[in-house]
């Protein structure tokens, strides 16, 4: 039985998905959940080509993802589910996809004011985001890599492990 991977990622398809948690997790299907890719076929045929020929790939908007996808098929390999802000990974779960872990490997906002790594900068919205899952159950996860040590959030935020930035 495969496993599904839920990362926010604000660059989604990238060379650190490819190169590193694509071999890790031993993925063979990645989706990519965005309103802005899956009303672009253009910039969604661009995503495609940088994936492997050999790898599942499907875009999604929120809606359609939570409707139809939202329990990637666990029969058919490991899967990684890409949102690429932490607002739409909170209303898909809002909507009815559920997981019980979370990933953030890369989020900037040009308005971030806690940053949690090099790599993550958030701002209250995203924050708040991250509490409403974290109050859900879900467990959270600050790790770009798959050989990065993984920092927990809600341990992060009692050790006060975070910068504000001004």
């Amino acid at each position: 039985m495969g496993q599904v991977f839920i990362r926010v990622d604000n660059r989604l398809v990238h060379g650190q998905i490819l190169e590193a948690w694509v071999p890790y997790l031993q993925a063979n299907r990645i989706i990519v959940v965005n309103r802005d890719v899956a009303s672009d076929p253009f910039r969604e045929s661009v995503i495609r080509m940088a994936v492997p020929i050999h790898m599942g790939f499907d875009v999604y908007d929120i809606d359609d993802f939570v409707r139809h996808a939202g329990s990637p098929d666990t029969n058919s390999g490991n899967t990684i589910v890409l949102f690429d802000n932490i607002g739409d990974v909170l209303e898909a779960f809002r909507n009815g996809f559920r997981f019980r872990k979370l990933n953030i490997g890369n989020v900037y906002d040009e308005d971030g004011k806690i940053r949690c790594s090099s790599t993550i900068i958030l701002n209250e919205n995203d924050l708040n985001g991250i509490l409403r899952l974290v109050d859900a159950g879900v467990e959270v996860e600050l790790r770009c890599v798959p050989r990065d040590k993984p920092v927990d959030f809600v341990e992060m935020m009692e050790r006060r492990m975070f910068r504000i930035v001004k």
